[in-house]
């Protein structure tokens, strides 16, 4: 990132309502996208007709151009969105906002945001719409836990990772959502004995390694260094940003399943750590908390590998001494529920905990915390990853 005035700065947070999938009735989709903007907006101290520009991911139906007049935006100068299936695109739509942000395109950028799929379309829902999953759809590989679970077995075959450590990732994930009043699944507990007695899905994937369906919206507004400076909220640097897709994926597992041996069960983020943590002058030891997309919990395992927190093979053992829980543990991830437990936003409700986090104002408050990792989507093409700082 820059060093100037322009440097960009995550300044408002804000969501609707998260519920089951299906759960919210009484709005649109696209209402329920503006709300969750608006109050991203007032939570930074601006106004809608501050905003100059908008960024999302993955096909977003709540197009930018509608949104700048249903929201009364004056002058649209910057809109973009990226390429990929799922969240894999998240973290990048906060690199296109940087890239408008620093380059002076616009001054006030939006990313964002909604799912309310018992409305429409089911994301995961198999169809004739995607060309590139011809190659998967003869084998029975008709929804993204089909299509991840190899990567997973592929995963527990080749290095020491047991369904307890899987069970980890979910059993952390409920535990924090337990603290948090806004997650779907916070008033309800989740042991071990439930964990391994619910269903497979797609083995070795559970029923509880896999992320909620619900209804909801998330936004973040970005700005810079200087305008951050004279607002009442408390900005959060972005470090880094990076976004992109390894050599030989293609579309990766939600396509051919062809990816280079040496990367087939990865995350697809090993070049894009390494930018990272060059970009933003620091090593995986300077992290304080994380916020790992943690569609599949198989993934997570990978990430805490591939974003360099242990060793190639040793992310099981990283978990089983209870490093990632909220009290004790090196590094505390997914503080809100996460994916898993308390909304299924595409891993923007991810960001918002990174932001919250540096702001002292989590549920899992982690003491002191000055650096945050999140993460786009996990095994996907684009993939991508920003680093947040404390301002």
């Amino acid at each position: 990132m820059g060093t100037s005035n322009r440097k960009p700065h995550i300044v408002g947070v804000g969501q609707s309502e998260y519920t089951k999938w299906g759960g919210i009735k009484d709005r649109s989709q696209f209402q329920v996208t503006a709300e969750a903007i608006v109050s991203a907006v007032r939570d930074a101290g601006l106004k809608v007709t501050d905003i100059d520009g908008f960024t999302s991911f993955s096909n977003d139906t709540n197009h930018a151009p509608l949104m700048q007049v249903a929201l009364g935006v004056p002058e649209l100068r910057y809109s973009a969105m990226v390429w990929g299936g799922g969240g894999g695109g998240s973290c990048g739509a906060i690199s296109l906002a940087c890239a408008a942000i620093e380059s002076g395109q616009a001054d006030v950028v939006v990313a964002y945001r909604g799912l309310c799929q018992g409305q429409g379309q089911r994301f995961g829902l198999f169809g004739g719409d995607r060309p590139h999953s011809s190659f998967i759809f003869p084998y029975g590989l008709f929804a993204p836990a089909q299509m991840l679970a190899p990567l997973v077995q592929r995963f527990m075959h080749d290095y020491p990772i047991k369904p307890e450590h899987l069970a980890e990732i979910a059993l952390n994930a409920r535990a924090n959502a337990n603290r948090n009043p806004n997650a779907v699944m916070g008033g309800k507990e989740l042991t071990k004995e439930q964990y391994f007695a619910s269903r497979w899905i797609a083995e070795p994937l559970r029923l509880y390694d896999c992320c909620l369906e619900t209804d909801g919206a998330a936004a973040v507004v970005i700005t810079t260094k200087e305008r951050a400076r004279d607002l009442e909220s408390k900005s959060v640097e972005i470090l880094a940003a990076a976004h992109g897709s390894g050599t030989g994926w293609g579309t990766g597992p939600l396509g051919s399943h062809n990816m280079p041996t040496e990367t087939y069960c990865s995350t697809n983020n090993r070049r894009i750590a390494k930018e990272l943590f060059a970009k933003a002058g620091l090593t995986p030891a300077d992290i304080d908390v994380a916020q790992i997309y943690d569609h599949f919990s198989g993934l997570v395992l990978m990430a805490l590998e591939d974003f360099g927190f242990c060793g190639k093979g040793e992310s099981g053992a990283f978990v089983e001494e209870g490093n990632i829980r909220w009290k004790g543990g090196k590094l505390p991830i997914n503080t809100s529920g996460g994916q898993l437990s308390e909304a299924y936003v595409h891993g923007v409700n991810l960001m918002i905990e990174g932001v919250r986090q540096l702001r002292g104002q989590s549920t899992s408050q982690v003491e002191n915390a000055e650096t945050c990792l999140v993460t786009s989507g996990l095994g996907t093409s684009p993939s991508g990853a920003i680093i947040l700082g404390r301002s």
